[in-house]
């Protein structure tokens, strides 16, 4: 799923996942830029109990908790050279091992990485979405503050302004902007 920062791939990835045959089995998603090399390993294949200092018990990594279900590797193009060729290692051979141990990734437990692209344009391009995105985040908030979900309403006004922007932050600017907006808004 291609799109720029904020534009929403985790959420169309969710919704790829809820709309599938695997909507049952758990969506895991790891976000590749945020995860150093020294926890890659631990974090994607998990780790036996004693393989390091602190590794007090067996811990199922993400590929492991995905079984049947979805694994989301955000911004996987940041992962480092070294990571990318351990990933490409678990696709190409369908087995990998936990740190401090060793074994087979099942073949039930794998499952094929598709080889197509979703592209997600900038808000800006799509400015349809802006409006309904925006009532749902203003719903969303007004859910979580325990309030109807139409207590709070969009006037003209603001959804005129809310079209007019640029949205450099995509998806998530939007949403901070409404839950703001909301907050001080009677």
């Amino acid at each position: 799923i291609l799109g720029p920062t904020g534009s929403g791939k985790e959420v169309v990835a969710r919704m790829i996942h809820e709309l599938s045959r695997r909507t049952d089995a758990r969506f895991q998603a790891v976000n590749c830029a945020a995860l150093p090399d020294t926890l890659f390993e631990s974090e994607i294949f998990g780790y036996e109990k004693g393989a390091f200092t602190g590794a007090h018990d067996r811990k199922p990594g993400r590929l492991e908790l995905a079984n049947e279900g979805t694994l989301f590797l955000d911004e996987i193009g940041d992962m480092s050279l070294i990571a990318q060729a351990k990933l490409l290692r678990v696709l190409e051979e369908r087995r990998f091992e936990r740190l401090g141990g060793n074994g087979r990734f099942r073949e039930d437990l794998y499952y094929r990485v598709n080889a197509f692209a979703i592209r997600l344009p900038s808000l800006r391009e799509r400015q349809v979405d802006i409006p309904v995105l925006a009532q749902r985040f203003l719903a969303r908030y007004c859910a979580a503050q325990g309030m109807p979900l139409d207590s709070k309403a969009f006037s003209k006004e603001s959804l005129d302004l809310l079209l007019a922007y640029q949205w450099p932050g995509n998806i998530r600017e939007l949403e901070s902007t409404v839950s703001r907006a909301a907050l001080s808004a009677p």
